[in-house]
């Protein structure tokens, strides 16, 4: 049987982007509208807070709080005032990039790279070590998008959108090295784009692809697609296991201007039959 996707929660974005599960609730943002958001889906609250910037990644804080990246760099956020402490900014003299996806890797360091919004090859992953040192990592980048670790935190999976290129790099936990740089996956031949994603349980990959309507299940071990999700709207942006048994897969989604969906900006969740694995926290 066909997996159906339903809404989740009551918030319309205008670009949803980065869920990440930790704690009983769903946290993602809504990078137009200048949203950093909390689901819980027991009682469908939804809390709310702006960060005055577009916000490319939220991911919890293992000392209380959130950490966010935006228009301007790295910033912590105090969740009971909505105050926002600026951390770093590693690229305060390209003014057409900001920060998009990113999360946390095995070692509580968070991950996250620019877009240039010109479409030029100026943006970069950067990593925000538990010192909150900022260190550059890779170069160069038009659109960083998706990031995700293996299990046993050996492999390091990235997606750069525009490329349409799922890559891998072999990760060192100790000293957050990267090197081997490899293709596992061109989605060239494929007119929508790959954007956020996950892992599950078994290791394989949960692509959501942007002007596709669709997430993709892809397993790097084979390098074969096992199936696919479809939904009722174009601009599928990222997605993250969650709920109690880590078996419901939450998606996010944008509105496409110019195009009349119902659903467009909406949350949604279904349940593959795939359970995810814990989120990392920052740990700095």
């Amino acid at each position: 049987m066909p997996i159906t996707p339903e809404p989740a929660g009551a918030h319309v974005s205008l670009w949803g982007e980065g869920p990440i599960w930790h704690q009983d609730r769903l946290l993602y943002v809504d990078i137009e509208a200048h949203k950093i958001l909390a689901f819980d889906p027991v009682s469908s609250a939804e809390k709310i807070w702006n960060a005055g910037q577009r916000v490319g990644t939220v991911v919890p804080r293992v000392k209380g709080g959130l950490v966010w990246a935006g228009d301007t760099g790295f910033h912590f956020l105090d969740e009971a005032t909505g105050f926002s402490t600026p951390i770093a900014d590693p690229e305060p003299d390209l003014p057409d990039n900001r920060f998009n996806d990113g999360k946390c890797d095995p070692a509580g360091r968070l991950w996250a790279g620019s877009i240039c919004l010109k479409r030029r090859p100026d943006a970069a992953l950067y990593c925000l070590h538990t010192d909150l040192r900022v260190e550059k990592k890779f170069s160069p980048v038009t659109n960083s998008n998706g990031i995700i670790w293996s299990h046993d935190g050996g492999t390091m999976y990235y997606i750069d959108t525009p490329s349409k290129k799922l890559r891998a790099f072999d990760f060192d936990t100790a000293s957050s090295a990267i090197s081997g740089e490899r293709v596992i996956w061109d989605t060239s031949d494929d007119p929508s784009s790959p954007d956020g994603m996950t892992i599950d349980s078994e290791g394989r990959l949960w692509v959501a692809f942007c002007h596709g309507a669709k997430v993709v299940c892809f397993d790097p071990a084979s390098r074969a697609v096992l199936e696919q999700i479809d939904f009722p709207c174009v601009e599928t942006t990222a997605c993250a296991f969650g709920g109690p048994d880590l078996a419901d897969l939450y998606v996010t989604t944008g509105i496409k201007p110019g195009l009349e969906e119902p659903l467009g900006g909406r949350l949604f969740v279904c349940r593959p039959g795939a359970r995810g694995v814990p989120s990392t926290a920052f740990a700095g």
